[in-house]
């Protein structure tokens, strides 16, 4: 450490008020420290002046180079800390410790200053007036430092909002639930900017990148792609419960009004169809039913079932009728109780779908298809007027499947009149038969199993088919008008598996009783054809079997 000079009775007298020249030393029997010579209160405060502007002039006035160093040190190393300047600022170490650092080079420039002998022609008053001038060096470095870290920090604020915004164009590329967690990485960057850093520059243009941002999220709906449009505005309509709604402005009650046209439009869209449109119709009419789309929902089912009751007698009136079940269910879920109520219009229009897509179905030659139709219809439907006329379409059907002329027309939904042929039809076989018939009339009829009766061979059916003597064959005895007929044999219960049905056509002329007997034969073990059958409804004088056995 360097000595300091004391200053003598002859300092008191060379010095004055300024800084003098060199003084001797003071005579052997001069006390070794004297009073300080006036003036040396306003050299200390000039060296201590010099000292706090950090550029160690104190030090260097007073010719301590050490200690000058020192401040320039302290000074150097500040600067390299703190630029370029960074939004955080200077560490908090450094902000404590270079301060103490100048205050201390201040207290002890002073100290030195009130002691010292200097030399040069340097005065009190000047070093003080310089220490002020100089001050402003800190002082004007301090603001233009504050300046520059404040403009970091809004552009680092800035480059946040521009990496939210590159989220926001990223996703605008992808469906939305895809882009979900984009949408929301970049409106987290938006509500803190708008919340945390209100005043800066990249908080006022977030109003702004918000209108953008639904923009994005909603773009389903400008292009008036409904169905998509619900989920990405379902998902803005709840942001007012995570970001502030004076942040979000009248952004915060923009979605419902697009959201219930949305939901109204994709479920209109979907009725009838898979889905039915019941989940997006039932949530616009919960959650906006006072909405000028939720009372479009009645209308809209009531107008969609007339244009499918008209549809029932179109070329599809299968498909109207499955649309129309589509519609009633719909309509049966929905919340409203006025659109309840157009349940029982499409259960009216389901009524004379099925009857129509059976008719339908068989006038195609999808006889078995018409057959489960019309079957149903009638089982369904008990006190429907059409009922019977269902039942011999049924019938018809059946007895087309096996034999396709059966099915060239409908049969008459009313019974002709004029006189009437008997056919009796007889039962030789072990097993109950049901013979179906279709022509000018249509029915069935039911032959009970013949008690005792057996199966026949290939040759001896024809030759001794119901004409044991003295056997009571269960018979049925119809009455026909006159025409084209078609049968089916049915052999039911008692018979194998391996008991064939069997169709035949004839034609019932005016004048004549016609007789028929149904039997089974044994059929060759390995399946070589049978002869050919005549056909079994022939005038009494003729007699023919019906039926074959595996």
């Amino acid at each position: 450490m360097e000595s300091d000079d004391r200053y003598g009775a002859a300092g008191q007298e060379a010095g004055g008020a300024g800084f003098g020249g060199p003084v001797p030393p003071p005579p052997s029997h001069a006390p070794a420290v004297g009073p300080p010579p006036p003036g040396a209160p306003l050299r200390a405060a000039g060296a201590a002046l010099l000292n706090l502007t950090g550029l160690g002039l104190g030090y260097a006035l007073l010719g301590r180079w050490v200690r000058a160093a020192v401040c320039w040190a302290a000074t150097a190393v500040l600067l390299w800390v703190a630029l370029p300047a960074d939004p955080d600022g200077v560490p908090g170490g450094v902000l404590v410790g270079y301060p103490l650092v100048l205050v201390l080079a201040a207290a002890d420039g002073a100290r030195i200053a009130r002691r010292s002998a200097l030399g040069g022609a340097w005065r009190p008053v000047l070093a003080v007036g310089l220490g002020v001038v100089l001050l402003a060096v800190p002082t004007g470095g301090a603001v233009v430092y504050g300046s520059a870290r404040d403009e970091a920090r809004e552009q680092m604020l800035l480059d946040r909002l521009a990496a939210g915004d590159e989220r926001v164009t990223a996703a605008s590329r992808q469906p939305f639930d895809s882009a979900r967690g984009e949408y929301e990485r970049a409106l987290d960057a938006y509500r803190a900017l708008g919340e945390d850093h209100p005043g800066s520059r990249a908080a006022k243009l977030v109003p702004d990148r918000l209108k953008t941002y639904y923009d994005a999220v909603s773009a389903p709906y400008a292009e008036k792609r409904l169905c998509e449009a619900v989920a990405p505005l379902t998902y803005l309509r709840t942001l007012p419960d995570s970001v502030d709604e004076k942040l979000l402005g009248a952004l915060a009650a923009w979605p419902d009004e697009p959201l219930a046209v949305s939901l109204y439009g994709c479920g209109v869209s979907r009725l009838g169809g898979p889905g039915g449109g019941g989940t997006e119709l039932g949530e616009l009419l919960r959650t906006f039913p006072g909405s000028a789309s939720a009372r479009q929902v009645g209308p809209a089912i009531g107008k969609r079932i007339k244009e499918q009751v008209a549809a029932l007698k179109g070329a599809e009136p299968c498909a109207a009728t499955e649309v129309l079940r589509g519609l009633g269910a719909t309509a049966s879920g929905l919340p409203a109780e006025g659109v309840k109520a157009l349940r029982g219009d499409a259960d009216k229009g389901v009524v004379d779908g099925v009857y129509a897509c059976g008719v339908d179905q068989f006038e195609d030659e999808k006889f078995g298809d018409a057959r489960t139709t019309l079957t149903d219809f009638a089982r369904t439907y008990r006190s429907d007027g059409r009922v019977r006329q269902a039942r011999n379409i049924a019938i018809a059907a059946e007895i087309a499947d096996d034999r396709p002329a059966a099915g060239k027309r409908l049969p008459p939904s009313k019974r002709p009149g004029g006189s009437r042929m008997e056919l009796v039809i007889s039962n030789d076989a072990p097993n109950a038969v049901e013979v179906l018939y279709t022509g000018p009339v249509t029915g069935t009829v039911t032959l009970k199993a013949c008690a005792g009766c057996e199966r026949y061979g290939a040759s001896e059916g024809p030759r001794r088919a119901c004409k044991a003597s003295g056997r009571n064959y269960p018979e049925a005895r119809l009455r026909l008008p006159a025409g084209e007929y078609h049968f089916l044999y049915k052999h039911g219960t008692g018979a194998t598996a391996g008991v064939d049905s069997y169709s035949s056509g004839t034609k019932v002329q005016p004048g004549y009783t016609y007789t028929s007997c149904t039997y089974v034969i044994e059929r060759s073990p390995f399946d070589l054809d049978l002869p050919q059958l005549p056909d079994p409804i022939q005038p009494v004088v003729s007699l023919w079997g019906v039926g074959s056995s595996r």
